[in-house]
């Protein structure tokens, strides 16, 4: 709800933002193309003076008196130029009406406040600077309300003067001008044409602005200049020789109202209009604020995307070469010891069988404890009816890490592999994946984990997202000695190092990336083996993966807060908490809660801004995320075929997981502890077809290591029986 509540005020702040500033806009008074019929203006006002009333009644008009000029300005205000026309009219004493742009109103209120202040008189000009006659009568009316609002909220006023957009002179006024006018005179408003133009829009130079804006006789002029809208320099520079001149030869100047002896065009504003005014006014500099805020994010959550993908790439790289270079070293003498397998299991049937046999094929000597977490499918009783040289331990329900540390207590190996009741492993997995441990500094080792259901869109997503996401981390991870988590389906423990910590830990969602952490924290190193591959099976459904992936979420949330004093630990703790926690902070937490803002603005962006510059965008960021996909599945061994889905991932795969770290950091600083989620299983994995090794019987010894995974045929989900 929350969410729902953001998402949809960003997005009412930015429609409001892109209307008001993008639909329309100022734009030179020759714009507004050529004149249409005049068959309906009254004779009376084409031909008489320039200040209409009652237009949708009884219309009449007036002029200024003789020798008095009516000095306009439209278009304002300007933070750069209105302070400059003001201070001229200040030092030569003059009043003028200054016809406003209610967005600019909204941008500047201070400087409507001093035109007031200063004596000057106000009017509107519409909210967006619209051509008037091209709006709906409804558009008109909120055109010019909003104006009135914001004038309200920003100096206290009212007005009932208007000058409609791209108007001049009473005899340029169409059929549909005058529609225009009549519906303002029925809102109470009260037109000002011009009399003389001054041509200032189209900057002809100081002297002919100086030209244009004298009178040719004596008669009452409005005069019609610029102080926003673009350069206004010649604007300013006319007015400081103009105004003494004119005075000179006897002309009078005043406001528009004095000068046709209106009463009081301008009244202070009710305190309903005041305050909805300045409602309008902070939405607008909010929607404004918001707009250059969320155009920073975008830019820099692109430059950060950019700056990852090569950090990932090049770290990649490096990685496997130096494996190439360990490959013909090795990480030390071939480990070829017994090895524990603890497979923790809580309504398991679909895949236990699978599971076991594929552990029980393995061609490293295996000792296999499964250890019943409370199963009420008859797991346990499935495994035992197999006959095979397995270990069943069953006890009441207690979890994911006290089954764990079970399965650990009744270990009789130094090595034990964690695996999850729905993986099987390949034969050579588990031989290759404890072999860095002759380095006696490693405590812990990442498999490679792969998405066995494959089929359709989700599951090929979720195939891109282990191959691209978590594997090519996992390079970077290891390069930078920081890894942060060793996945449950397929990880390796020295157990002196795990009952050293404890074991495994029940205080979070993430048990796998609490007891990584802490393990670094201990001093040891983690590494990622890429050649120890298991199967895994996938969520099949959008709701199942929500929960798997909301769990896996909160829970490494949790294990980042529980070891943040990593960040001020040196050694290990130091790597794992200057460079793991930050990495993970910046790129799975921060990153992906600006992600629905960035679409949100490129939304925006295509509607109301430049839609070929944002497509161009779009299709760079996937470019670069195609690029990662293809190195990452050449790394792998995979077949490229399933990255023609990457497009659709951008749509609705990519929202769904931002989603849930938005929910999952909402969770967290609400407080709120969430429940275990299990996945449901789907029985996609089969075991592979291989003799059963004889119940007495000792597995063969291991082979040598062998060559650089990156050496292998290209992996294909395996096709069990």
């Amino acid at each position: 709800m929350l969410l729902s509540v953001l998402a949809v005020t960003l997005s009412a702040a930015l429609l409001l933002q892109g209307y008001t500033h993008h639909m329309f806009g100022i734009t030179p008074d020759e714009v507004s193309g050529a004149r249409g019929k005049s068959d309906t203006v009254p004779a009376q006002v084409a031909h008489g003076g320039p200040v209409i009333a009652d237009a949708a009644t009884s219309p009449h008009t007036a002029r200024p008196k003789p020798r008095t000029i009516a000095l306009t300005f439209d278009d304002g205000p300007d933070p750069v130029w209105t302070p400059r026309v003001l201070d001229v009219l200040r030092r030569n004493g003059v009043h003028a009406t200054f016809f406003l742009v209610g967005t600019q109103v909204a941008a500047h209120p201070e400087l409507v406040r001093r035109m007031v202040d200063e004596g000057h008189q106000i009017g509107v000009h519409t909210f967006t600077h619209p051509n008037l006659g091209n709006l709906a009568p409804w558009q008109r009316s909120l055109e010019i309300r909003e104006t009135q609002l914001a004038v309200a909220g920003a100096a206290g006023v009212t007005t009932s003067l208007l000058r409609p957009p791209y108007s001049s002179t009473n005899a340029a006024l169409s059929d549909t001008d005058w529609s225009v006018l009549q519906q303002a005179a029925e809102d109470g408003y009260v037109t000002v044409l011009t009399t003389q133009d001054a041509e200032d829009w189209r900057r002809p130079g100081v002297d002919r602005v100086v030209a244009a804006a004298t009178p040719r006789g004596d008669d009452g002029q409005i005069l019609l200049m610029h102080d926003a809208g673009g350069d206004r320099s010649q604007t300013v520079a006319a007015l400081a020789t103009l105004l003494p001149d004119l005075k000179a030869r006897g002309f009078g100047f005043a406001t528009v109202g004095d000068a046709v002896g209106m009463a009081a065009p301008v009244q202070p504003a009710g305190t309903g209009d005041h305050l909805q005014g300045m409602a309008l006014i902070w939405a607008l500099q909010a929607g404004d604020f918001a707009v250059w805020l969320f155009g920073v994010l975008m830019y820099a959550a692109g430059a950060i995307s950019v700056l990852r993908a090569v950090v990932v790439l090049v770290a990649a790289r490096r990685h496997r070469r130096l494996r190439r270079r360990r490959a013909t070293r090795s990480w030390g003498p071939p480990v070829t010891g017994k090895v524990t397998v603890i497979v923790p299991a809580y309504n398991e049937s679909a895949g236990i069988e699978a599971a076991v046999r594929s552990l029980l094929a393995s061609d490293h000597p295996v000792e296999i404890i499964v250890v019943d977490d409370g199963s009420t499918d008859g797991t346990a009783d499935l495994v035992e009816s197999l006959g095979l040289p397995v270990r069943v331990i069953r006890q009441e329900n207690a979890g994911k890490p006290a089954a764990l540390n079970t399965g650990l207590a009744a270990a009789s190996c130094e090595l034990v592999v964690m695996v999850d009741g729905d993986t099987v492993f390949e034969p050579d997995a588990v031989r290759v994946i404890v072999q860095p441990f002759a380095d006696p500094r490693v405590g812990a080792v990442s498999g490679n984990a792969k998405v066995v259901n494959r089929g359709g869109l989700l599951g090929r997503w979720q195939h891109i997202e282990y191959v691209v996401g978590f594997n090519l981390d996992r390079r970077l991870f290891d390069l930078a000695e920081c890894m942060p988590t060793v996945p449950g389906a397929v990880g390796a423990f020295r157990r002196d190092a795990l009952l050293g910590i404890g074991g495994v830990s029940d205080v979070t969602l993430a048990e796998d990336t609490d007891l990584t952490m802490a393990l670094c924290r201990e001093g040891w190193r983690v590494v990622y083996e890429e050649g120890a591959i298991a199967w895994t099976e996938a969520p099949a459904s959008l709701s199942a993966l929500w929960r798997q992936r909301y769990r896996w979420c909160y829970g490494t949330l949790q294990a980042m807060w529980k070891h943040r004093g990593a960040l001020t630990q040196g050694g290990a703790a130091g790597k794992l908490g200057r460079r793991g926690l930050l990495y993970l902070l910046l790129f799975q937490v921060l990153l992906p809660l600006l992600a629905p803002v960035v679409d949100i603005f490129a939304l925006y962006g295509l509607v109301f801004l430049d839609p070929l510059r944002i497509v161009g965008l779009w299709f760079a960021f996937l470019v670069v995320q195609l690029l990662m996909g293809l190195y990452a599945f050449r790394l792998d061994g995979e077949h490229p075929g399933p990255l023609w889905s990457l497009p659709l991932q951008q749509f609705v795969y990519r929202q769904l997981m931002y989603l849930v770290v938005i929910q999952s950091v909402f969770t967290a600083v609400a407080g709120s502890r969430l429940r275990w989620q299990r996945m449901e299983r789907y029985g996609s994995l089969r075991a592979p077809v291989t003799a059963e090794p004889e119940p007495e019987s000792e597995p063969a010894p291991a082979p040598s290591p062998s060559p650089s995974h990156d050496t292998r045929t290209p992996h294909e989900a395996p096709q069990w029986h």
